[in-house]
């Protein structure tokens, strides 16, 4: 074999790896990623997607939170905007969550547009919020 094609060779498989292990590593991100939806930024989406996973964060609607049987309970997540995101969680809750608090829950939409929350986070002092949240003031309690 010629040094010519011998080079060629080289530079083609180097070109293939490089470029199998770049998609393996977007795949994984990808798969990985864990996006941070507001109801005003997922309203600006055109609504959530069936399977959609990530985290939803707002403040819990006053007067919202419903509890079903067992640990099974659904509350609203709202902003500044007109928007709701409806969250249903199973399980045990956050000892600081209630209405008017600050909260982000990690899981993934329905077919019917409901959030199935896997994990709640409330929040912990006064001045914790969300960075998405900073500047937007939660409802009066």
């Amino acid at each position: 074999m010629r040094a010519r094609t011998r080079r060629l060779w080289t530079v083609g498989v180097a070109a293939v790896l490089i470029v199998a292990a770049a998609l393996l590593a977007i795949f994984a991100l990808r798969l990985n990623a864990d996006l941070f939806y507001t109801p005003e930024k997922l309203a600006e989406r055109g609504g959530p997607e069936l399977g959609l996973s990530g985290k939803v964060g707002g403040f819990v609607e006053p007067g919202s939170i419903t509890f079903g049987e067992g640990a099974e309970m659904t509350f609203r997540v709202i902003d500044d905007s007109p928007h709701v995101i409806v969250v249903r969680y199973e399980g045990v809750t956050p000892d600081l969550f209630r209405e008017a608090s600050g909260v982000v829950a990690t899981g993934t939409f329905d077919g019917e547009g409901v959030f199935e929350a896997t994990n709640l986070l409330a929040k912990h002092d006064e001045n914790y919020v969300p960075r998405e949240l900073k500047g937007i003031e939660g409802p009066a309690s």
